[in-house]
């Protein structure tokens, strides 16, 4: 070993691993990996993303954690059936939702729904905090609490569901409709918030679920195109990100106030840091509330890789080599800033390959477009920033790369968007992917604290054998089973 380390900055030697400057870093040599990425081992490790009972690889069911349930009445009783369920037909659903639940392949509920549920739909409404990972159906349990609730008779707003992206609020739209298709003939209407010049002029919205972005919600309660005199429930999905972000965190303050006292508030996401829970507990007073410890959070249903590269040039000659295997589906290739993803674009484009970019660079209508030519096949590789990296579902992605390594806005890993980047594949059961690119020992510094964090050990590619590097990755990525519904809700 060198005396020196290398600084971020300095090449690293040919044939030397930045693993080799941690010596006290739990990983796998070269030498581990070749046995770890052996057709035999791979059979026996974490080979998909789906859990035993949708026909996916043995011990990968939802992890049997602890669910921490705070509930404002103390005096209920845990022992009571409604505190959880394990029927849909427990909740006393409209017998429309229960058909529309069959038809998308939902048999039973989720971890997370079934301790949600029944707070959810008890009656008087309280408030509820939800925690659960990505791809447990969370987006389905507060749809199935709007959707019994609303009142059909009336066409005013009675519930208003916000996000932090058009893309993510659009998909949220569009998920409430086909789980209330059958309600649709009784007039359910669900309109689309999202940031569209065209709607400036638009009459008052009436409809019954409004899904949508804050900024667009605030401009039109502004203008008194929507009513908030109806509004019984206000859902934030992501709210970790919501709250915690200054501009979003003020509008959602501002959306809260323009509504009744007695508006159910109902938040959710995967992740809560201790100081949005502080802030959470002013936002939704008296709330009941499921977490989950960070740590809790599983990734351990993901295949997760790493290539070791010299420098960055190396990062891109080596991501263009994975191209024919990110395209066996669809892939999304993360990066930190809006111009490496530029660069990409133009490079592998110049190459001749089929390739789209997604960033806040952006107007609304052309990440609509660049979004719909993903979700449809068109382009099945898609470069994007963490303007995807929540709640976006995808179902056909089956690899996600890490092109530069999730930080924080003070340079050091960061946990939650990691946990949020990974979470766009290995959903509710599909096989899942998670390849992350070294190349200096930050970089490298980084991995290892987000996975010692999520206590996984990722496998090290060894691409001087690509062929065995390209068996081992369509053993994964084509590993069939049966996959439950067509439709899945974060």
């Amino acid at each position: 070993m060198a005396d020196a380390k290398p600084t971020s900055a300095e090449p690293k030697p040919a044939g030397k691993s930045w693993a080799d400057d941690d010596d006290d870093t739990p990983i796998n040599t070269t030498a581990d990996a070749k046995k770890d990425t052996s057709e035999g081992s791979l059979a026996k490790a974490q080979a998909d993303g789906a859990t035993s009972w949708m026909n996916g690889s043995h011990g990968l069911d939802e992890p049997e954690f602890d669910v921490n349930v705070k509930l404002a009445d103390l005096q209920e009783d845990p022992n009571n059936p409604l505190f959880s369920v394990k029927h849909f037909e427990d909740l006393n659903l409209k017998e429309e939702l229960l058909q529309a639940i069959s038809t998308m392949g939902f048999r039973k509920p989720s971890k997370i729904q079934e301790r949600a549920l029944p707070l959810l739909l008890k009656n008087p409404p309280q408030n509820f905090v939800g925690q659960s990972q990505s791809g447990t159906g969370k987006t389905a349990a507060f749809l199935l609490n709007i959707l019994q609730r609303v009142n059909l008779d009336s066409l005013n707003p009675q519930a208003i569901v916000l996000a932090p992206t058009r893309e993510l609020a659009r998909q949220i739209a569009n998920g409430c409709s086909v789980m209330g298709t059958m309600l649709q003939d009784k007039g359910l209407k669900v309109f689309q918030a999202v940031p569209d010049p065209s709607h400036r002029s638009t009459d008052a919205v009436e409809a019954q679920v409004v899904v949508g972005t804050p900024g667009t919600v605030m401009d039109l309660l502004r203008r008194k195109k929507l009513s908030a005199r109806d509004v019984k429930i206000l859902t934030i999905d992501e709210a970790d990100n919501m709250l915690d972000l200054q501009g979003m965190g003020d509008q959602c303050r501002r959306i809260k106030n323009a509504l009744s006292k007695d508006t159910q508030i109902v938040l959710f996401s995967a992740t809560f840091p201790q100081q949005v829970l502080d802030f959470v507990a002013v936002f939704a007073p008296k709330a009941n509330t499921i977490t989950l410890q960070v740590e809790e959070l599983t990734v351990k249903g993901i295949k997760q890789l790493y290539l070791d590269c010299q420098n960055d040039e190396e990062k891109y000659t080596s991501l263009v080599k994975f191209y024919n295997l990110m395209t066996i589906a669809s892939s999304i290739i993360f990066v930190k800033e809006r111009v490496t993803a530029a660069e990409i674009e133009r490079r592998m484009t110049a190459e001749g390959h089929t390739v789209a970019q997604l960033t806040g660079a952006l107007e609304g209508a052309e990440r609509d477009a660049v979004f719909e030519k993903f979700r449809n096949g068109t382009a099945k590789v898609l470069i994007a920033t963490n303007v995807l990296s929540r709640g976006i579902d995808v179902r056909t992605v089956t690899m996600v790369v890490n092109y530069d390594i999730p930080e924080t806005v003070d340079g050091l890993p960061d946990f939650e968007t990691y946990l949020h980047r990974i979470g766009r594949t290995g959903r509710f059961g599909r096989t899942g992917v998670a390849l992350s690119f070294v190349h200096d020992r930050k970089s490298w510094q980084g991995l290892m604290a987000i996975c010692k964090h999520f206590q996984v050990e990722p496998t090290r590619l060894d691409t001087a054998d690509w062929e065995h590097v390209e068996r081992m990755l369509k053993g994964v990525m084509h590993n069939s089973r049966n996959v439950v519904g067509e439709i899945e809700m974060d």
